[in-house]
């Protein structure tokens, strides 16, 4: 049994998305490009972990809340198992989570963010859900939108961003970030109240 008490003052953030260069441009990684984007403002580096994943290990803002940003090894549907080693080694409850993540049911250049629920379809939510057991975690939805005429999702996830959605992607990276150093620092209702207020005003 693990008696070490759970760091309040720390979170693990990850970043969804499908390995190796061929995906990496992808809507569907998103999530893994929003984790890079926190990376570089700490100038953190990701480094192998036992998991399998990608950590790095930083802080949000000076002296703020310490966070461990991951990238699981894995593809996207089989999240899961490195999100719960996660948890297990840094001994962190699954209310301490946050997963950045694509999602179809909000437009482009849209955050929502939200605490617990179902997995709404994403193979990687699901995934993370039937790992850790509960779905008790908070997410940081980044919308990108839904396909074209007929396009079938799951072939318009596995796309790039077109010419036009890469000259917002920055702003739209920066926000989600921003987002999640707010949840560290000052919680959940008060990201909602600044995120979902500008999403609704855009």
């Amino acid at each position: 049994m693990n008696d070490k008490p759970v760091d309040d003052s720390q979170w693990l953030v990850v970043g969804l998305g499908n390995p190796g260069p061929d995906y990496a441009g992808n809507r569907h990684n998103v999530g893994q490009m929003a984790l890079a984007e926190l990376a570089d403002r700490a100038s953190a580096t990701f480094k192998n972990h036992k998991t399998p994943a990608a950590v790095a290990e930083a802080r949000s803002g000076f002296e703020g809340p310490k966070l461990v940003l991951a990238k699981p090894n894995s593809f996207m549907n089989l999240s899961g198992g490195a999100v719960a080693g996660l948890l297990r080694f840094y001994t962190l409850d699954p209310s301490r989570l946050i997963v950045l993540h694509d999602e179809l049911d909000i437009p482009f250049d849209s955050l929502k963010l939200k605490f617990g629920g179902g997995h709404g379809g994403h193979n990687g939510l699901r995934d993370i859900i039937a790992a850790i057991g509960t779905g008790d975690f908070t997410r940081v939805r980044i919308g990108i939108g839904r396909p074209p005429g007929r396009q079938p999702a799951a072939d318009f996830v596995l796309r790039d961003f077109s010419a036009d959605e890469r000259k917002v992607l920055p702003n739209l990276l920066a926000d989600a970030a921003d987002a999640v150093e707010q949840i560290a620092r000052d919680g959940l209702t008060a990201a909602q109240l600044r995120f979902h207020t500008a999403s609704a005003a855009e």
